[in-house]
């Protein structure tokens, strides 16, 4: 029974966010954990100590989530069938590889159609200021998320799963969130999400390197793991480069470049060196490469868990 309530939900969610993905309307744990970091950081990150304070706020929003899903499938251990379908919701929430790909697809179309279209759609998946990106810049950053968010999206929370169950999976989901909204090197947020950076980084740190080793290897380029190593460590992140270089390694290209961050210009390495234009093909290739990774991950995932739950 112990080996059916690991599997089982974690293939229910897999097979759930390929068909449906992200459901527009549907309530998401990770909106709110946005609303309880944005009311922290409202109230908390002024005056002084500011470093301390996003500390507390970084550190205590994470293991309230732990605790508090780990409260939640305690309790409802009498009932495992119900404990499995809540734990394969929270699983499927976790998960975030088909919208992402959907919505790289959708900005490759975009661009074809206008500039205009193109920066708005690529504008709902990054950070940057989008209004005066190029149509080669456009697909770029298109094509930069979709690997990094293999790791923070899929690889990241199966491996955390693996380790801690669902309580691990959801905290780190919590510690994402937290990087994606206060972890920037900007006037506002540098003192405030310096703590929930470097816990990002962290927990980053092994899957964003499985993930760069497991895309050169779905994709028969074992080769390029020189690339990636290589090339990997000139992002300014400790671990985004890796999946980038992995993706830059498989198809020839070069990602990278200076872009702005909430209004503020910032230098971005080049991770590779032959500038050539994207076509259609690039993101086929890349998202296959991304299904590619997730199952092989989920399969390992669900095996890792197996001998943890029952050694």
């Amino acid at each position: 029974m112990d080996i059916v309530i690991v599997v089982l939900p974690l293939m229910a969610a897999w097979l759930l966010d390929h068909a449906v993905g992200d459901p527009a309307g549907m309530p998401h744990p990770i909106v709110w954990f946005g609303k309880m970091i944005s009311f922290c950081e409202r109230r908390l990150n002024k005056g002084s100590g500011k470093v301390l304070k996003g500390g507390i706020c970084a550190v205590g929003l994470i293991l309230m989530v732990f605790i508090s899903s780990w409260l939640l499938l305690k309790a409802l251990e009498p009932w495992q069938w119900v404990r499995m379908a809540v734990a394969s919701v929270l699983i499927f929430y976790c998960l975030a590889g088909t919208t992402l790909i959907r919505e790289v697809r959708m900005v490759f179309r975009a661009v074809d159609e206008s500039l205009e279209a193109g920066r708005r759609q690529v504008a709902r998946i990054v950070g940057r200021d989008t209004s005066e990106l190029s149509a080669q810049e456009i697909r770029t950053a298109a094509l930069e998320t979709l690997a990094e968010n293999l790791s923070d999206g899929v690889v990241a929370p199966l491996f955390w799963y693996a380790l801690l169950g669902v309580p691990g999976m959801l905290a780190y989901k919590m510690v994402n969130t937290l990087d994606s909204m206060i972890g920037y090197k900007t006037e506002r947020y540098r003192l405030f999400g310096r703590v929930a950076a470097r816990i990002d980084d962290a927990a980053n740190y092994i899957p964003a390197r499985i993930t760069a080793f497991l895309m050169v290897m779905v994709a028969g380029k074992p080769r390029r793991m020189s690339f990636v190593m290589r090339y990997g460590p000139e992002h300014a992140s400790p671990n985004s480069g890796y999946p980038e270089a992995a993706l830059a390694g498989i198809l020839d290209c070069r990602f990278g470049g200076p872009h702005n961050y909430f209004g503020e210009y910032f230098h971005k390495p080049y991770i590779g060196e032959r500038h050539r234009d994207f076509v259609y093909a690039d993101v086929r290739r890349s998202i296959a490469v991304n299904r590619r990774v997730e199952t092989i991950s989920v399969i390992l995932t669900g095996l890792a868990r197996c001998l943890i739950v029952l050694s």
